[in-house]
């Protein structure tokens, strides 16, 4: 069975010509011989019709044909076959032109096969023409077809790719509007107006001064092209101006200037209902192919995606800011003896991570002192506002019942630890006493505070610290460790959240840097300083948001004598008592309160000594100068101890029970506040300004 197969493959039918001349005749083919050694080109009547050569006056050699080969032609096959010999190849193939009695030119293909001899000398070229005009129109309309079909997709893919990284709605109309984008859509100008209620706005035209008066607002029911594509949810196509002028007459007188000899307007449409429309108006073409329509249609559909995305962006974003700046303070206290800026800047990365959990507070504390705080929830999403919000009212909260600084850091810590919550935070409390301008620093994993000198230099301040908020509780570490610094007049404190540090593609210590030197070149005045601050890191971008504080200490009106003194008492210690006794006695005197002097080192005197008999913790002794409603000295006794003093009336024959008594008597006002797990009491004796003049 497979024999016979085989042998009926082999087998010719009986008709089979024995010369395929007829067979190339059939196919519009001719052949040639030629003799190299005598330069006969021998060409079969085909042949001669492809060349247009009549027998009697073709003489049977290849030099008689140049007469019918455009300039250069003639050439360019002899290097073809001249390189066909010389690279040893058997055949070789090229399309030349010929140009015919009527001077026409016709595309020839020739096709040559090279016999050589037994020494491998080329001896004859025998081969075939045939009349490639035809095909070679047929190959260029489909190569002129392919390539308007490339460039159609490459119309849509550069404008999706261009739309792409369109964030707002003003992004995507800089982006169609431009003139590049005017040359990439291939339209003299366009429109693009969005769905209000049951109108339609125009939000763009471009190029500029192609806009027709009285249409910025046309209602969806007028007649109008752009209205008419979003009643209708169908591309309006307009092939000509007699069509534009026909259908409408409205529109048509205000437009004729632009010289439009066709139109496209375009429904926008997400989600199955119209957000607005775009028109694309023509001055070099008429009518619209299947493939014009449908590059257009896909044009309008990426567009409109483009903008319902930015929509939904604008909304996302607004929300965020509106949460987060409900989250944090309303208005920034006004701080007697100091200047106060703050800023926040959201984040500027993708949508869903414009809010955060930064955020800044100033807190107005007693005795001339203010609490400044800067902090950072993990995260950028609404539980870390959420999160912030919480953490900020209580560390206020801390902060505005008398707890020293390390103790409102370790209580905030153990709320965030007991929230709920899987989130951390990094925070850094400052304590100023803007009359002495003494600064008590404490930092839970937050970036290091700036000073600015009043000559504009600007140093980093190294403060140990402790674990981000809710990680010191979870790990039992709540030690945190206060640093003190003095901020002089005309100094400026600032406190700020990494995002105004990290820059892209550098670490924390090159942004420190750079934000140095920004401070450094920054304007004098807080609020300026600020606003310049966070126009860098807009300019700068990122994805994580940014809050400030800065607080600048004025300088005093009049000079202030003294500031603040503080000595350290431990139980059983006589000479440290015997030191807080001599700097109570020498700064009173220094000061120039001498008239009172022996009433304040008395009254000083027995708060130190009930602190060190009634409880079992050191006391801290602290002296001040306050400013306000008349000059005040105040002393001050911190210990550990929650118990309150109490004022006893002694009996005659005990001898404990008179401190209370004595100071109730000697000072002008004493009281008690509450210190964290301990107390300060007290007192403050008037003196005249003339008498705090230093001595």
């Amino acid at each position: 069975m497979a024999d016979r197969g085989a042998n009926a493959a082999l087998s010719l039918p009986e008709d089979w010509p024995a010369h395929p001349v007829p067979i190339l005749a059939l196919n519009h083919m001719g052949t040639f011989d030629w003799d190299l050694d005598t330069g006969l080109f021998s060409m079969d009547e085909q042949a001669r019709e492809i060349f247009d050569a009549r027998p009697d006056e073709y003489d049977g050699y290849a030099k008689s044909l140049a007469p019918r080969l455009p300039p250069g032609e003639g050439h360019r096959l002899d290097r073809v076959v001249t390189q066909a010999i010389k690279e040893s190849r058997e055949n070789y193939g090229t399309y030349f032109r010929v140009r015919r009695r009527d001077g026409s030119l016709r595309w020839t293909h020739t096709q040559g096969y090279i016999r050589r001899d037994d020494t491998g000398r080329p001896r004859r070229i025998i081969g075939i023409l045939r009349d490639a005009t035809d095909e070679l129109r047929e190959a260029t309309a489909r190569g002129e077809e392919e390539t308007a079909r490339r460039a159609q997709t490459n119309v849509v893919q550069t404008a999706t790719a261009a739309l792409a990284h369109a964030r707002t709605v003003q992004d995507v109309i800089d982006v169609v509007t431009d003139t590049h984008g005017l040359t990439l859509l291939g339209s003299t100008s366009l429109v693009l107006g969005l769905v209000e209620s049951d109108r339609i706005r125009l939000v763009a035209e471009g190029p500029a001064g192609s806009f027709v008066p009285g249409t910025r607002i046309t209602g969806i029911d007028e007649q109008y092209p752009m209205s008419e594509a979003v009643r209708t949810l169908t591309p309006c196509f307009i092939e000509s101006p007699e069509e534009f002028a026909e259908r409408f007459p409205g529109l048509w007188p205000h437009i004729t200037g632009l010289r439009i000899t066709s139109a496209a307007y375009l429904p926008l449409i997400a989600q199955a209902r119209p957000i607005g429309a775009m028109g694309l108006l023509y001055g070099d073409r008429r009518g619209f192919s299947a493939e014009d329509r449908n590059v257009l249609i896909a044009l309008g559909s990426s567009i409109a995606q483009s903008l319902q995305r930015a929509m939904l962006y604008e909304q996302e974003k607004d929300l965020a800011q509106s949460l987060q700046q409900a989250m944090l303070p309303r208005t920034i206290p006004s701080v007697r003896g100091a200047d106060v800026a703050v800023r926040y800047r959201a984040a500027a990365g993708a949508p869903g991570r414009d809010i955060g959990g930064d955020w800044y507070d100033l807190i107005p504390l007693p005795g001339g002192r203010v609490g400044a705080v800067i902090g950072d929830v993990q995260g950028h999403d609404t539980h870390a506002a959420a999160v912030m919000g919480q953490l900020r009212i209580v560390l206020r909260a801390y902060a505005a019942e008398g707890h020293p600084p390390a103790t409102v850091m370790a209580r905030a810590s153990v709320f965030l630890h007991e929230l709920d919550t899987d989130r951390f935070a990094t925070c850094l409390y400052a304590e100023a006493d803007l009359t002495t301008g003494v600064v008590q620093v404490v930092r839970a994993g937050h970036i290091d505070p700036l000073v600015r000198h009043a000559d504009g230099t600007c140093r980093r301040v190294p403060v140990a610290g402790g674990l981000p908020l809710g990680l010191s509780a979870e790990f039992g570490t709540l030690d945190y460790p206060v640093a003190t610094l003095e901020l002089d007049p005309g100094h400026t404190l600032l406190l700020c959240t990494d995002g105004l540090v990290e820059q892209p593609g550098a670490d924390l210590d090159d942004g420190m840097r750079a934000l140095l030197r920004e401070i450094e070149a920054g304007p004098e005045e807080v609020r300026d300083l600020a606003t310049r601050l966070i126009e860098t890191a807009d300019e700068r971008g990122g994805d994580d948001d940014v809050a400030l504080l800065l607080l600048r200490r004025r300088t005093p009106e009049t000079p202030r004598p003294g500031g603040r003194l503080q000595q350290h008492v431990a139980p059983g210690d006589p000479e440290a008592l015997t030191q807080a006794r001599h700097m109570i006695r020498t700064a009173v005197r220094a000061w120039g309160a001498r008239d009172r002097a022996d009433e304040i080192e008395l009254a000083a005197d027995e708060l130190v000594t009930n602190a060190l008999l009634h409880t079992e913790g050191a006391a801290v002794v602290t002296l001040r100068v306050l400013d306000g409603e008349g000059r005040r000295l105040r002393v001050e006794v911190e210990d550990s101890s929650s118990a309150l003093p109490r004022r006893r009336e002694p009996s005659d024959d005990r001898v404990s029970g008179r401190g209370l008594i004595l100071v109730d008597r000697l000072a002008d006002e004493w009281g008690v506040e509450a210190r964290g797990g301990g107390k300060a009491v007290w007192c403050e004796f008037r003196v005249s300004a003339r008498e705090l003049e230093p001595a």
